[in-house]
């Protein structure tokens, strides 16, 4: 069955690129609603659906929407991600600016927020997108790939320079609470040497070494270190949950990314919804539901460090 959150959960941070004061509500919703964002400071239509056809075309920082009117909310791949990660199909969010908090970096605080607000059954089924057939797109030499499962797995390779990334890659099957127990609370990250450009350019002006991982070289600059020692590759496929959310559907499919960012995902979405013989909506039956992220996500399952 389709689900929404029991009760409203509230969030209070900064934009990450702007570093501007930010509150965000996660409303419960109805039925069949989907996910919807809604500018609350902006007059007229402030709605913006969380789908694919929504989304920014070649952003890399973030994952931005916009809606026919203009208005834009960017930032929203980590709480899309943690919406899918603990199965939440309905939901109305409410900001009160043009970006998401960053809160920590990472999905923990709202897949916290979410878990302790509980999940409300609705009387609806759930329809996911099946994939039919291998969809593949390339950018130089990052590639994201989509392919038919029976349930959602993600794989991800990276490769920096920099000691402290390296080269990593991981692979995991989505279901059973697996991206709040493996990927929840991995922080987005980037290179020392990337800040000045990215504040020269007007971004990532609210980061800080308590909302990122920062590191140069072979140093991890942030306090505390790493969460994980594959953190990096492993946010890269939070990123990607949040940005394959966007379809508007669970997947059945196998998502492969190498060197892939927010842009090239929405553009494997894009191609794959170009081609009707690559996929179909199917109701769940009882086994492929209990498949799907998010089913059997217990509160012991988030990670205990911040």
């Amino acid at each position: 069955m389709q689900t929404t959150i029991k009760s409203p959960v509230r969030f209070t941070g900064v934009g990450l690129h702007s570093g501007k004061p930010v509150k965000m509500t996660i409303q419960p919703a109805s039925a069949e609603y989907g996910i919807w964002f809604r500018r609350t400071d902006v007059e007229g239509d402030g709605l913006i659906a969380a789908r694919w056809d929504n989304v920014v075309r070649d952003v890399q920082l973030c994952t931005r929407i916009a809606n026919e009117s203009g208005h834009e909310i960017s930032t929203v791949e980590h709480v899309m991600a943690a919406l899918s990660g603990c199965g939440i199909y309905n939901a109305l969010i409410e900001v009160d600016g043009p970006e998401m908090p960053i809160l920590d970096g990472s999905a923990r605080p709202f897949v916290q927020a979410i878990v302790s607000a509980g999940l409300r059954r609705l009387d609806a089924p759930v329809r996911v997108i099946e994939v039919l057939r291998p969809v593949e797109v390339r950018d130089g030499d990052a590639v994201a790939r989509i392919e038919p499962s029976d349930t959602l797995y993600i794989e991800f390779q990276i490769d920096f320079d920099d000691a402290a990334i390296g080269r990593q890659g991981k692979f995991l099957n989505m279901s059973n609470g697996s991206f709040v127990r493996e990927l929840c609370n991995s922080r987005t990250f980037c290179r020392l040497s990337d800040i000045d450009s990215m504040r020269a350019n007007g971004q990532a002006l609210g980061g800080t070494f308590e909302n990122a991982v920062v590191v140069d070289g072979a140093e991890v600059l942030s306090p505390g270190g790493l969460r994980h020692e594959d953190e990096a590759v492993r946010h890269k496929m939070l990123d990607a949950l949040g940005d394959l959310a966007m379809a508007g559907s669970p997947l059945l499919a196998r998502y492969s990314g190498c060197r892939a960012g927010h842009a090239l995902t929405n553009k494997l979405l894009r191609a794959l919804f170009a081609q009707p013989d690559a996929f179909r909506m199917v109701v769940c039956d009882k086994d492929t539901a209990a498949r799907l992220p998010g089913v059997g996500v217990r509160s012991i399952d988030i990670p205990v460090h911040a």
